[in-house]
């Protein structure tokens, strides 16, 4: 299936296994999982939980979106401008360059096309209608953040492929030229040859594969982008870590911090923020403009599909956070952050209920965990 994209061999292999987090073969997380990680307040949901239960997970209806073509056709004002496209995808323009951030045009996260994930919300933009782009950043390879159909259609297009380590075989096997592939380690940067954009993969808390004997097999990373006037933060996918105090401060400071707030479960947190995470995440990173991706596109967890937003909102006016919480398509600026409009109530009326509660909670108690062996959801 050529979806499961390639497998490290030759000289990419060779620097794989150079690098520090390579160990026994496959990569790891080397900084330690915070305790309180390892003792999840519910305990870890079994695969029938995760696939059947849960209220709300899907809208009844789609969501507002807005289309950005109008906007992508004048300059920010500020010189720093992000659209979210759902997901993890966004368009980030920056003092006059362009990248896109974990594209996926795709129909389902899945290596099928007829089963696994399937999208709820359409990108309010057609793939072929971007403009052109200086990079496209791909965090890690899991299904919904590296797509087959959008690699294949991207190739057409003379962009280079800024990923984490061992990414590139993927890459490679869709189609994209070894030229315009660019894969790099932990602090490790690439400068654009046309100049104006440095791209430095930084560290996360996740974990990878495509298939049943390729766990680990590829580096997962957050990326930071920086301009000639501005710098932003991407999360990829990442449990909380203390490394953000560091990001910041070997990286930072930042416009923008683009988090992860969706996809989440109480008992996931070494793996996936959510929105507790995500705000405690924020602070680490310095305070900046936070715009929450990783929600409104796919049910990939058991919590309603609008509950990362009303979380995210209740959370951010409590530690005064500079949220931007725009519509699918909707052009932001983080120098004119605004009062968020919680436009997701438009689609249906939300019932009244505490945060969290539509995450099952089996009276079961919760399995020893070590930094090893820890379970993980199937994203």
């Amino acid at each position: 299936m050529k979806s499961l994209g390639g497998t490290l061999h030759g000289l990419r292999l060779e620097r794989a296994q150079d690098s520090p987090r390579w160990h026994r073969g496959a990569f790891r997380n080397l900084h330690p999982v915070l305790p309180r990680l390892l003792q999840p307040v519910v305990p870890m949901p079994t695969v029938r939980e995760f696939l059947f239960a849960g209220d709300r997970r899907v809208p009844k209806a789609p969501l507002p979106s807005i289309d950005p073509m109008p906007r992508w056709g004048r300059k920010p004002s500020s010189g720093l401008r992000a659209t979210w496209l759902g997901h993890s995808t966004v368009l980030l323009e920056m003092d006059g360059v362009k990248v896109l951030t974990d594209p996926v045009w795709g129909q389902r996260a899945s290596p099928s096309r007829w089963a696994g994930p399937k999208r709820f919300q359409p990108v309010p933009v057609a793939l072929r209608s971007l403009p052109p782009l200086d990079a496209v950043v791909i965090s890690h390879d899991h299904y919904d953040h590296l797509d087959y159909t959008t690699v294949r259609a991207l190739a057409r297009r003379d962009v280079p492929f800024v990923t984490s380590l061992g990414v590139g075989a993927h890459l490679e096997a869709w189609g994209i030229p070894v030229g315009r592939i660019v894969e790099l380690d932990w602090w490790e940067s690439w400068e654009s040859p046309a100049g104006g954009l440095t791209i430095t993969a930084a560290p996360s808390q996740h974990f990878s594969g495509r298939g049943l004997r390729t766990r680990n097999t590829t580096l997962w990373s957050s990326m930071v982008l920086r301009s000639a006037r501005h710098a932003a933060f991407f999360s990829g996918d990442t449990g909380l870590t203390t490394e953000y105090a560091e990001i910041r401060s070997r990286l930072g400071p930042f416009d923008l911090a683009m988090l992860e707030v969706g996809a989440y479960h109480p008992a996931w947190g070494h793996v996936h923020l959510g929105p507790d995470n995500a705000i405690e995440a924020w602070a680490l990173l310095g305070r900046p403009a936070f715009l929450p991706v990783h929600w409104g596109t796919f049910s990939l967890a058991m919590h309603a599909w609008d509950e990362p937003a009303e979380s995210l909102l209740e959370l951010g006016s409590r530690h005064g956070a500079p949220l931007l919480m725009p519509q699918l398509g909707e052009a932001v600026e983080p120098a004119r952050v605004e009062r968020v409009r919680p436009w997701w109530r438009t689609v249906e009326d939300r019932p009244r209920i505490a945060r969290h509660a539509e995450v099952p909670r089996r009276l079961a108690p919760a399995r020893s965990r070590t930094r090893e062996n820890l379970p993980t959801p199937l994203d």
